[in-house]
């Protein structure tokens, strides 16, 4: 989704108005239940907080000092950003799915081979998946040292690598948790934003 986004993705912004605001708040503490404790500190209700429009349908929910928190696109779900995931555990936000280590000296800028195909064994290398095959295969949710959360279809889940403390991508499940062990092939997430892509390098937005 933003493999080639950078800042003239931006086509404009807008703030929004209170019961718009009201509106986002009950979505996203439907949407993730857990943050129902945090809600008011991602997004306290008294600032005002602004949406902006990015090509391709891309919407950005962003704070008044222009704090990245969440993104969509075509109206679909909201989706927290790599940066709001980070300032707190992954699992709070959204149901994590955890695939075996992976070497972060691998990834390289701008490259979305995070977490991709070819990552079902302890030492799995993310240089030897081509660039581009940004979809998490399931056969990389399954191998011994995999973790998955219960989740259902069409699900936000953060994408962890083993023994690393944040997640490396945010994506939407394609298939239940239950589906993704019984199959075990296809592609079992679709990956939304990941370490070094353009949106995690776009800066601030005030």
């Amino acid at each position: 989704m933003f493999k080639k986004f950078d800042e003239e993705s931006v086509s404009g912004s807008q703030q929004l108005k209170s019961s718009v605001q009201k509106a986002i708040h009950r979505k996203l503490a439907e949407d993730f239940p857990l943050i129902e404790d945090y809600i008011a500190t991602i997004l306290p209700k008294k600032d005002p907080f602004k949406i902006i429009k990015c090509h391709e349908h891309i919407e950005i929910l962003a704070r008044s000092d222009g704090e990245l928190l969440f993104f969509r696109q075509r109206e679909g779900q909201w989706m927290p950003t790599l940066r709001l995931l980070h300032q707190c555990e992954a699992n709070i936000m959204c149901p994590g799915l955890t695939s075996p280590m992976a070497r972060m000296s691998d990834v390289k800028e701008g490259e979305a081979n995070i977490m991709c195909p070819g990552l079902t064994s302890p030492m799995a290398r993310m240089s030897d998946v081509k660039e581009g095959e940004a979809n998490i295969m399931c056969p990389g949710l399954t191998s011994p040292m995999a973790r998955m959360s219960d989740v259902e279809e069409g699900t936000v889940v953060a994408v962890m690598a083993e023994g690393k403390q944040h997640a490396l991508s945010v994506g939407i499940t394609k298939l239940s948790s239950a589906d993704i062990a019984s199959k075990n092939k296809d592609v079992g997430v679709e990956n939304c934003h990941y370490l070094n892509d353009g949106l995690w390098y776009m800066k601030p937005h005030k």
